[in-house]
């Protein structure tokens, strides 16, 4: 029927309109995930980013962490293209199809309002036809028995003459009923047939044509909502493959052999490497020989070297503790002598090693300083606080050269920033001088005092950094295959490129700063180095010790005591059989072991 037509046409047009509410549901979740994922890429590339003002900073210099850099941005960037693709389906989809379905949903409500109108139009034509019809056949009934009843009337003989006039009266008035009854039916029904005709073939098909359009356009906006979906990531495509160009290209840039170059520009500390160690002959215990290129001193050469305190030192090899290596410089290479048999001073003071006391050799205390973490950075480092000294000779000679480099044309800068300043406001004064109404020419001659004062104090340091620069330009070993290949004994360099901080040979920045060792007899004058070494606070003590016997220090390094002396420790038993000792601040040596009773203080660090 024509009302079940009506239901499915209902069933089906809302379920068009559900469709596009679940599309519009979809592309909203899409637009959501894309910002999400938009939201996630602008925080990865954020987390990654160098932080200002720090180390991470600094490892951007290099072609492959720039790459890398300018991944993060261009991610970026791509982020942002997803963030315009669910701007655009917001604008382009959701929102219009939202506002697009509440006019669907008012128009179907309007067609179907109209059917429902025109089908309880139809309807009660109908009705209106039917009860004429039972009126008319009502009538005609009653018409048939009026005659049927006047005819039995007129027939009977025995009827009045008045009664079958009234009888003959009412059958003519039933039958006039009957027909005006006829004459309402065929107009009502003529009226219904029309009305019949107009609803199935004019009425509803306008609604049901009406109804079909609608349908048809939300099925072709929907398919052009999908081509807009499909557009909008389409759009953004070229900007997206620009972004992985982008990429590529800082990809391509990466140049290894640029950044290892700076790796070794960075690092590089100016030192040759040490010459070949000699053969230590221990078959002959007395007579030992140690090449001037080892760890060591010479001592072989019959000359006494001086003491601790001296001016002239040796220059020392890198990643060894000044004091180690001091005390293997100074240490006796010899066992100790056993103690005497009594404590008497005529005991043997310096008798015969003994046959069974087991040498150490020279590679164990060296492994024992490679191995060996630092404790004290440095004692100039101590007296400032922690910072470095403003020569940087806390650096090796190129790290150093570097850095004042870096510092003088730092203050070269700030000199033409303020000779600027000076130039401007030189400027004014002329300008005030010539036109006084401007202002007064004698209130920037305070200033200008002020910049000429700085300008000359920059100077005085320029001078000074320069000064420190060519010092060690002057003095840094040439780095040729020449130098390369001689007999591995360091040159001779600027003393004061050398770092004075013996405690520590690691500096701050992770490069290692260290004196080279000298030739064999060369002498090396006395230094600013030296003064400020001889300056630097001398070994702390550790505890105390008594003299058990008297000793007679005639070897190098060592000192004599007497029986019963009292004397500090600085240095306790290493394993080889010494212990080094103070007695002031001038006198300090090594006595055996056995030799003295120590007392350490539990609280020395």
């Amino acid at each position: 029927s024509l009302q079940d037509q009506f239901d499915n046409l209902e069933k089906h047009t809302q379920w068009g309109i559900d469709v596009l509410e679940k599309y519009i549901k979809f592309v909203k979740e899409r637009t959501e995930i894309e910002l999400s994922y938009a939201k996630q890429l602008r925080n990865l590339s954020k987390k990654y980013q160098p932080k200002k003002n720090s180390k991470e900073e600094e490892e951007y210099r290099y072609t492959s962490t720039r790459a890398f850099l300018a991944t993060l941005n261009e991610m970026n960037d791509y982020a942002g293209q997803h963030e315009v693709i669910s701007e655009n389906m917001t604008s382009l989809i959701t929102g219009e199809l939202t506002r697009y379905v509440q006019e669907l949903k008012q128009e179907r409500k309007s067609h179907f309002h109209d059917g429902r109108k025109a089908q309880q139009h139809i309807e009660t034509c109908w009705k209106q036809l039917e009860a004429s019809k039972r009126r008319f056949e009502r009538d005609c009934k009653e018409a048939d028995r009026a005659q049927q009843y006047f005819e039995k009337m007129d027939a009977d003989i025995n009827v009045t003459k008045a009664d079958v006039e009234k009888a003959r009266q009412q059958a003519q008035l039933r039958h006039q009923m009957a027909e005006d009854s006829k004459a309402e039916y065929s107009s009502t029904l003529q009226k219904f047939n029309s009305e019949q005709h107009e609803h199935y073939y004019t009425h509803i098909p306008n609604i049901f044509q009406k109804i079909q359009e609608m349908e048809e356009r939300r099925i072709v906006r929907i398919g052009e909502s999908m081509k807009t979906f499909a557009e909008v990531d389409r759009q953004v495509i070229p900007i997206i493959g620009k972004c992985l160009d982008e990429i590529t290209k800082a990809a391509e840039s990466v140049d290894h052999k640029n950044d290892s170059q700076m790796v070794i520009e960075a690092f590089k500390s100016g030192f040759e490497p040490p010459g070949d160690i000699d053969f230590e002959d221990f078959t002959q215990p007395m007579k030992r020989t140690v090449s001037e290129s080892s760890l060591s001193n010479s001592r072989g050469d019959g000359k006494s070297e001086p003491k601790f305190g001296s001016k002239s030192k040796g220059k020392l090899w890198p990643f060894i503790k000044k004091n180690k290596l001091m005390s293997l410089l100074t240490s006796p290479h010899q066992p100790p002598p056993p103690p005497p048999a009594s404590a008497s001073p005529s005991a043997v003071p310096n008798g015969p090693q003994s046959p069974k006391q087991q040498k150490e050799p020279l590679s164990h205390r060296f492994n024992e300083f490679m191995t060996s973490k630092p404790k004290i950075h440095c004692f100039r480092s101590l007296k400032r606080g922690g910072a470095g000294p403003e020569d940087f000779s806390n650096l090796p000679p190129e790290q150093r050269r570097k850095k004042l480099q870096q510092k003088v044309d730092e203050l070269n800068r700030d000199i033409q920033k303020e000779m600027d300043q000076r130039d401007a406001l030189t400027k004014m004064k002329d300008v005030y001088i010539k036109n006084p109404q401007m202002g007064d020419a004698a209130s920037v001659d305070h200033r200008l005092a002020e910049l000429g004062q700085n300008i000359e104090k920059l100077r005085l340091e320029v001078q000074k950094f320069e000064g420190w620069l060519a010092d060690v330009e002057g003095r840094l070993p040439a780095r040729t295959e020449q130098s390369r290949r001689q007999s591995g004994v360091y040159e001779a360099q600027n003393p004061s490129g050398v770092n004075s901080c013996a405690q520590d040979r690691e500096s701050p920045d992770g490069s290692y700063t260290e004196e080279q060792s000298q030739e064999t007899e060369m002498k090396v004058p006395a230094t600013d180095f030296d003064d400020e070494f001889d300056d630097e606070e001398p070994l702390p003590t550790i505890g105390t010790c008594k003299a058990l016997y008297t000793f007679e220090g005639q070897n190098e390094g060592t000192i004599s005591v007497a029986e019963g002396e009292m004397l500090y420790v600085i240095e306790e038993d290493k394993g080889d059989g010494w212990t080094r000792i103070r007695r002031n601040e001038d006198e300090e040596g090594y006595v055996p072991t056995s030799y003295v009773e120590v007392y350490l203080d539990k609280n020395a660090k």
